[in-house]
C-alpha cells in the first residue's frame, strides 16, 4: 500500500530522468504519476551500455512531456518536499542546460554523440510554433 494520496506531489526517477509530478493512483508494482516538471533530463545513448558508442544503438531519449502519465516503480517515487512546482518549460530548459554543461566538461565520443542528440531535442522541444 502506498503512502501517497491522489494529487500528492512526488519526485520520481524514471529511467535516467527525474521528474516532479502528481500521484494519481497505485498500480500493481508501480505508481501512476502525471508529470508536471523535469528535474533531470534523461541521459542519451544506450541505457544498458552507458558511455559507449561502438556496437550499440545510440538512443535519443526525450524527457517525459507535460502532463504525460507514466507508471513508475514504487521504490523510485518519493514525496516532493518543495512548496512550488517549477514551470514545465522552464524546468525542461534548465535540465537540458545542466546536461549539456555536464557533457561539455570532457571531450569524448560519447559526450559528442549525446550533445548532438540533445541539440536535436532542443530544436524539437523549443521550436517556434510559427516556423
Amino acid at each position: 500500500m502506498t503512502q501517497f494520496q491522489a494529487e500528492d506531489l512526488v519526485r520520481a526517477h524514471y529511467k535516467t530522468g527525474i521528474y516532479i509530478g502528481e500521484f494519481i493512483e497505485e498500480r500493481r508494482n508501480a505508481l501512476l504519476i502525471k508529470v508536471l516538471a523535469v528535474e533531470k533530463h534523461p541521459m542519451q545513448g544506450d541505457l544498458h551500455n552507458p558511455g559507449k558508442t561502438d556496437d550499440v544503438f545510440f538512443h535519443q531519449r526525450k524527457a517525459l512531456s507535460y502532463q504525460e502519465k507514466a507508471n513508475i516503480h514504487t521504490q523510485a517515487v518519493e514525496p516532493y518536499e518543495e512548496t512550488v512546482v517549477p514551470n514545465y518549460i522552464e524546468s525542461l530548459k534548465q535540465s537540458v542546460h545542466q546536461l549539456k554543461e555536464k557533457l561539455n566538461r570532457r571531450e569524448t565520443d560519447f559526450n559528442e554523440y549525446a550533445l548532438r542528440q540533445l541539440e536535436n531535442l532542443e530544436e524539437q522541444y523549443f521550436k517556434s510554433p510559427n516556423s
